[in-house]
């Protein structure tokens, strides 16, 4: 809802006060379709040409996300540190009975209780390989951090490549619109003859291309970008949670310890209550007995 209350403070600052400035939108609007087929086709076929297809097809996909914020809300950072407690705890009570749930985390019921976490499969992997490590004597809790720091630091490279592709757009749609512009010049110096009234219609419409380039980078196209880096590290907290809670685990601290550890690495506008935690943490006792 936010993304589209700025894009209408967006048009109707610049527009209202060219307007309220006694300007016209003939010109404009004459120009319009031409410089944006110049400008807006130039700028997609370039981001073709520096993206292969899936990485066009997840820019495609990203882009909503200006729109939806982060996907993990305050009540799931919550459930996860439930769901670790509960993985966490079963492991040290029966070493045996974790195997089930991590090989199959999708027929879990403990991952049942958590349909969001478990419908994520970067999630769900992270848990239940590092999980399983333990298991097989690899335990070394700086070896394992340093594991799941370049795992994530590969997962959190990827998820920013969209960002990374609208922001090289934005670079470069002001120098999109200049060339636009001196295509309308040229145009306008093959009519050098005509009279002073039509020439300047010419000039003014040669000019919405620069305007059109500066205002498509810095008013949607790089604001789009900072938005999406924005929610990509802002979901990244998530599995920077999972990380934490499950190498305090290797270092052999108390069940309770470990998910303290994770709560206040939880970002401070995410981290439930203690008292809040510790009312889940208690239902999941009661489940699990």
């Amino acid at each position: 809802m936010l993304g589209f209350i700025g894009i209408l403070v967006i048009f109707a600052m610049v527009f209202g006060g060219y307007l309220a400035a006694g300007g016209k939108f003939g010109i404009i609007l004459q120009a319009l379709p031409f410089e944006m087929m110049i400008i807006g086709g130039a700028a997609v076929g370039a981001f073709l040409i520096s993206n292969d297809i899936p990485a066009v097809k997840q820019t495609a996909k990203d882009i909503g996300k200006v729109f939806r914020g982060p996907k993990w809300k305050p009540g799931d950072y919550r459930d996860l540190l439930c769901l670790l407690f509960a993985l966490i705890r079963l492991a040290r009570q029966n070493p045996v009975a974790i195997e089930e749930h991590v090989e199959a985390p999708h027929q879990s019921p403990i991952f049942g209780r958590y349909p969001k976490i478990q419908a994520d499969d970067e999630a769900v992997s992270l848990i239940c390989d590092t999980l399983r490590s333990a298991s097989m004597n690899y335990d070394d809790p700086m070896q394992v951090e340093e594991v799941l720091e370049k795992r994530m630091e590969g997962n959190l490279a990827h998820a920013l490549h969209s960002s990374h592709a609208l922001q090289t757009m934005a670079d470069g749609l002001p120098a999109l619109g200049i060339v636009a512009a001196v295509l309308g010049v040229i145009k306008t110096m093959a009519s050098i003859d005509q009279p002073p009234e039509i020439l300047g219609k010419m000039i003014g419409g040669a000019l919405v291309g620069t305007f059109l380039g500066v205002f498509l980078a810095y008013g949607l196209v790089g604001p789009f970008a900072g938005k999406l880096k924005a929610v990509v590290e802002e979901d990244g907290h998530f599995y920077q949670l999972i990380r934490e809670v499950l190498v305090a685990n290797l270092h052999n601290h108390s069940t309770n310890l470990c998910i303290e550890v994770g709560r206040q690495n939880t970002p401070s506008h995410y981290r439930p209550a203690f008292s809040e935690l510790e009312d889940a943490l208690k239902s999941v006792k009661q489940e699990a007995a």
